[in-house]
């Protein structure tokens, strides 16, 4: 059936009242039985801004969903991108392609444009969908598991020989703490993105949550005092044959404001007595984690995905936000089959800042906005993206110049799933 068979289908902004069901249907998209509690619903849309919630409805079910909220991206160089964070994708099996994403999505990068919002994210569950809308894989991840027996730590280790501490804290500091030191982690970390008060409330149980199971806090503490990291991790119980301790620690998350702080949290996770393996949650795809202990073959990957996708809306907003590796001068052609990012812009880098500003000058270097995307956040190469026609050079060595701009220290990451 098309797409203009099913405009009887109401795609549109749901109402507060019609919030329940819609939840149901997002329960039923994601394979998760279709039952809501009045209090989750009321805890939920008491945090939902439902001017950005969007469903599909035919004779009054909802048969498709979508959400959008506000958040901040860090940029190379710091600097916080207005993005909107879409989640909540979701279009019930019976009612797949008839073009409900495509109209939904389309509302939504409309209203973001004109809301001021310079780009927008998601988190990808399916690779092959995003990209006709104009998004690319922007950061990605891996996960360790650590076999501790192995890591050649002395099994004595107990804390920092810094004058640092660890600290076990209970879930309200863990909170207040983790605030702190988690803003000014994603100052200096390209790909993260903002958590609000309700992120930590949901994350420390201070908000309801179906199926949340208190995790034990771990926080380091500098030798004045000063909190700069800290682990969120649960444990198992599972013991041998032989009666022996085979534990595993799971690693909800873990942030540092430096590799210090860092080596010490994960020195402690695998210096805890009965944890046989540390299964590391989504990390950077370039952490130091291995090479904090004496024996890094003691960490194996076992995930690595794409992960953050990113949608530039505001070309020339979101270069000027970023800082680059060199200077010098560039001039894309973006092709948006939205109409919502094409341009032909004239790039210029300094170490004063950067100025991104229409022009007629010929293209230099041509690509879709989601290749731009992919690029942004500088986890990709233009010259290996030339490689696969993905780009295209209207002066030779355009794409390797491109390169010398965009290239980070270190890779983009984004801790949270949204």
């Amino acid at each position: 059936m098309s797409a203009a068979a099913d405009q009887h289908i109401d795609v549109r902004t749901i109402t507060e009242a019609e919030y329940t069901d819609w939840l149901k249907a997002v329960h039923a998209g994601f394979l998760r039985p279709p039952v809501v509690s009045a209090e989750d619903a009321a805890g939920r849309l008491a945090h939902t801004d439902v001017s950005r919630v969007r469903g599909a409805f035919e004779g009054g079910r909802c048969v498709a969903t979508f959400r959008s909220f506000a958040q901040e991206l860090t940029a190379p160089g710091g600097a916080a991108l207005a993005v909107s964070a879409v989640t909540g994708v979701t279009v019930t099996a019976t009612h797949r392609r008839r073009g409900l994403l495509t109209r939904m999505m389309t509302a939504e990068l409309s209203a973001a444009k004109e809301r001021g919002e310079v780009a927008s994210t998601l988190v990808a569950a399916e690779y092959p969908i995003y990209g006709r809308y104009g998004y690319g894989p922007a950061a990605g991840f891996a996960e360790w598991e650590i076999d501790t027996g192995r890591t050649g730590l002395d099994p004595r280790w107990a804390r920092p020989d810094d004058g640092a501490r660890i600290d076990l804290v209970d879930p309200a500091e863990a909170g207040k703490v983790g605030a702190e030191v988690f803003e000014r982690f994603r100052a200096a970390q390209p790909g993260a993105v903002s958590r609000d008060r309700r992120w930590w409330d949901l994350a420390t149980g201070a908000a309801h949550r179906d199926g949340w199971t208190e995790p034990f806090f771990a926080v380091y503490r500098t030798a004045d005092g000063e909190a700069a990291g800290l682990a969120a991790y649960t444990a198992d119980e599972t013991w041998s044959d032989a009666k022996l301790p085979e534990n595993t620690a799971k690693v909800r998350q873990l942030i540092a404001t430096d590799p210090r702080a860092e080596r010490a949290l994960w020195h402690y996770l695998c210096s805890i007595d009965w944890i046989r393996r540390v299964r590391t949650g989504y990390r950077a795809p370039d952490a130091l984690l291995p090479l904090y202990l004496p024996n890094p073959r003691a960490a194996r990957i076992i995930t690595q995905s794409d992960f953050l996708w990113l949608r530039l809306l505001d070309v020339a907003a979101a270069l000027e936000t970023r800082t680059y590796a060199a200077e010098g001068e560039l001039v894309l052609e973006v092709h948006d089959a939205a109409g919502l990012a094409s341009g032909r812009f004239l790039l210029a880098a300094a170490a004063t800042g950067a100025r991104c500003t229409p022009t007629t000058r010929s293209a230099e270097l041509s690509l879709d906005v989601g290749e731009l995307g992919t690029l942004y956040l500088g986890d990709e190469s233009a010259v290996r993206l030339l490689a696969l026609g993905r780009v295209v050079e209207g002066r030779e060595g355009a794409a390797a110049r491109m390169d010398a701009l965009f290239r980070t220290d270190r890779r983009p990451w984004c801790p949270d799933m949204f």
